[in-house]
C-alpha cells in the first residue's frame, strides 16, 4: 500500500479529479487532500466537501497545513485533530521547529526544502518529535516540477542535511503536486528518496510503513482517551434467553410465584444437609449412655414380671 499525505485541494480547483485518478493509475492507495490556514484560524474551520469522481480503490483523508511563525499559536489544534484527519504544522523559523518537536501536538512536521533555510538541523531536536510518534515530511512537487534549479538544488541538499540528522529514521515522502504532473509513481520516488541519501528499504518504508503510522496513530488519538485507552468492545450484557418448556422439562406451577417454589427447594435442601450432618462425639456417647440405661432398664422390668410372688 503506497501513501501520498499531501495533495493540495480547494473547493475550485478544476486539476483535483484528474490528479486523483492518476495516482490512482501509479498504485497510491491512500491520498490526504491538504488545506493551508496561515494567520488567525476561523471560528468553526471545516474541511472542503470531497470531489466527487474518485476512483474507487482511493482512500481519501483530510488534512490541514498549518504554517507556525510565532511559537504561541498553538491553542486550538486540539480543536483541528477532531476535524480533520492529519493535523501537520510548517515551522517558518528554528524557533517555531523547537516547539513543535517539543511540545505541539500534531501528526506531521512538513518542511519546506525548496528554500534555503537559515538554520542547521540537530539529531537531538529532531529526535525528540521522532520519540512523540512524530514524523518529518519531504515534500519533492516544489522540486521536480519546473521551479528552477535553485529550488531543486536546495531540495537535494536541504533533504540530505535532514536525513543525515534523523538517520533515516520517523521520514514519510510526499508530492505536494497541484497538478498531475508533478506526481512521481511510487519507485520512482523511492529512487529519488535514494540520491539523497536514504537505503532502498527506508525509501520503502517513507511511502508506506511510516505514512501508515502516521495515520494509524491520528485514528487512534481521536478516538481514544489521551491517546492512552481505546475502547475496543463495548461491553454490552447478552440478552438473557427465553424459558421455553421442552419435552424433558418440568412445567412451572400455576397460581405459585417462583420466588416461592424456589424458597421451598432451597428448604428442602437444608433440611436434607441438616440430617446428613454427621453426629459429634459429644452427641454419640450421650445416646450410648442412654442405649445403655434403656437396656438395663428393659432388664429390670423383664425379671420383676417373671419372679414368682412371694408366700405370704
Amino acid at each position: 500500500m503506497f501513501y501520498d499525505l499531501n495533495v493540495p485541494y480547494g473547493t475550485d480547483d478544476p486539476e483535483t479529479s484528474a490528479t486523483l485518478s492518476f495516482l490512482a493509475e501509479l498504485g497510491y492507495t491512500t491520498i490526504a487532500l491538504s488545506q493551508t490556514l496561515s494567520g488567525k484560524l476561523p471560528p468553526n474551520p471545516n474541511p472542503p466537501p470531497v470531489p466527487t469522481n474518485v476512483p474507487k480503490k482511493l482512500t481519501l483523508l483530510t488534512r490541514v497545513n498549518l504554517t507556525l511563525s510565532d511559537p504561541t499559536q498553538n491553542q486550538r489544534l486540539t480543536t483541528l485533530a477532531q476535524t480533520y484527519d492529519l493535523v501537520a504544522v510548517r515551522p517558518a523559523n528554528e524557533k517555531a521547529l523547537m516547539n513543535a518537536c517539543t511540545s505541539l501536538e500534531c501528526d506531521v512536521i512538513s518542511l519546506d526544502l525548496s528554500v534555503r533555510l537559515p538554520y542547521h538541523f540537530k539529531f537531538k531536536m529532531l529526535s525528540a518529535a521522532i520519540q512523540r510518534g512524530i514524523r518529518l515530511e519531504i515534500c519533492y512537487g516544489p522540486g521536480v516540477t519546473g521551479s528552477g534549479s535553485d529550488s531543486r538544488r536546495n531540495l537535494i541538499g536541504n533533504a540530505m542535511s535532514l536525513i543525515r540528522a534523523t538517520r533515516g529514521r520517523g521520514i514519510i515522502v510526499s508530492s505536494e503536486a497541484k497538478k498531475a504532473l508533478g506526481v512521481r509513481a511510487p519507485w520512482d520516488v523511492i529512487n529519488l528518496a535514494c540520491v539523497w541519501g536514504l537505503s532502498q528499504e527506508r525509501g520503502k518504508e517513507a511511502i508506506c510503513e511510516e505514512a501508515r503510522k502516521v495515520t494509524a496513530l491520528a485514528k487512534f488519538k481521536r478516538t481514544s482517551w489521551r491517546g492512552i485507552v481505546d475502547i475496543v468492545d463495548g461491553g454490552e450484557k447478552p440478552k438473557p434467553k427465553a424459558d421455553k418448556s421442552g419435552p424433558g422439562q418440568k412445567p412451572k406451577q400455576k397460581g405459585k410465584p417462583e420466588s416461592e417454589s424456589n424458597g421451598d427447594s432451597l428448604k428442602r435442601k437444608a433440611s436434607v444437609e441438616e440430617t446428613e450432618k454427621p453426629l459429634s462425639k459429644r452427641e454419640m456417647k450421650r445416646r450410648a449412655k442412654k442405649a445403655r440405661l434403656g437396656v438395663i432398664d428393659g432388664e429390670d422390668s423383664a425379671n420383676s414380671a417373671g419372679a414368682p410372688p412371694a408366700n405370704s
